[in-house]
């Protein structure tokens, strides 16, 4: 057999390199899965965010008065949350409640008797709450939605670029790149995973170094010492090593 290469640019699809299209699977499925559990995320989000804005539209801040008051131990009160009883007064009714959330450092300064901000909704005026971690807490859970936004932003951006580079160092050394009788800088090991390594070749006597990647178990294809390379075009310090398995897929074999 004898290499009958053809000239740039080469016909060569995604489906004819070797692992190619694996790789781009795993990337879409990576995308749809980012997808779904964007719109899972992105739609609890949403409504949690709708309940909270009608909340804080019809809200009162009313005084209310501390009956009782629970809180964690001293050593575990930064970032927690005590819980408290208080009566208060909304229109003509005066109400109870128990079990509104208070944050515990705050909660030090609210004795028995002591007055606390509470936001009422009128249409539900039993379950108040205190007025500092309400709003902050709404806060939290804006922050929370730009967040998802942006990470998935994050996530489209890395699973385009990853496609990107995928063809550019899969197809284009194989459609447009320069073909290069590589040398190696010795015998190359065996291993199961991809094979990077440095080396050289010559351009109208002039040594060019480059970084080498080649599949793991293939032979390449030899002359002498020297190995078939593509020369990545966005990359040229990059080549890829033409093995014989691939040249045969792509025909370059007569």
């Amino acid at each position: 057999m004898q290499l009958a290469i053809p000239p740039t640019p080469r016909a060569v699809s995604l489906g004819q390199v070797p692992g190619a299209l694996g790789r781009v699977g795993a990337t879409v499925g990576i995308a749809l899965v980012l997808v779904a559990a964007g719109s899972f995320a992105g739609r609890w989000l949403g409504q949690r965010l709708s309940a909270e804005r009608e909340f804080f539209e019809r809200a009162i801040e009313v005084t209310g008065f501390v009956t009782t008051m629970e809180l964690p131990p001293v050593v575990e009160r930064e970032g927690a949350v005590g819980k408290f009883s208080a009566v208060y007064v909304v229109g003509r009714g005066r109400h109870a409640a128990s079990g509104l959330e208070v944050d515990a450092i705050a909660g030090e300064e609210l004795a028995r008797g002591a007055k606390v901000g509470l936001l009422v909704d009128p249409e539900n005026v039993e379950h108040p709450r205190e007025a500092q971690l309400a709003r902050r807490r709404a806060g939290i859970v804006g922050f929370g939605q730009g967040g998802l936004m942006l990470g998935l932003l994050v996530g489209f951006a890395a699973v385009f670029w990853e496609l990107r580079r995928a063809f550019r160092r899969e197809l284009e050394p194989l459609r447009n790149g320069m073909l290069v009788w590589l040398t190696p800088p010795g015998e190359l090991p065996k291993t199961r995973t991809e094979l990077v390594f440095p080396a050289h070749y010559f351009r109208e006597d002039v040594r060019v170094d480059v970084t080498a990647r080649a599949r793991p178990g293939r032979a390449p294809v030899r002359n002498g010492e020297k190995l078939l390379a593509a020369v990545v075009p966005s990359q040229p310090t990059w080549v890829r090593v033409i093995d014989e398995d691939l040249a045969r897929t792509l025909r370059w074999y007569r």
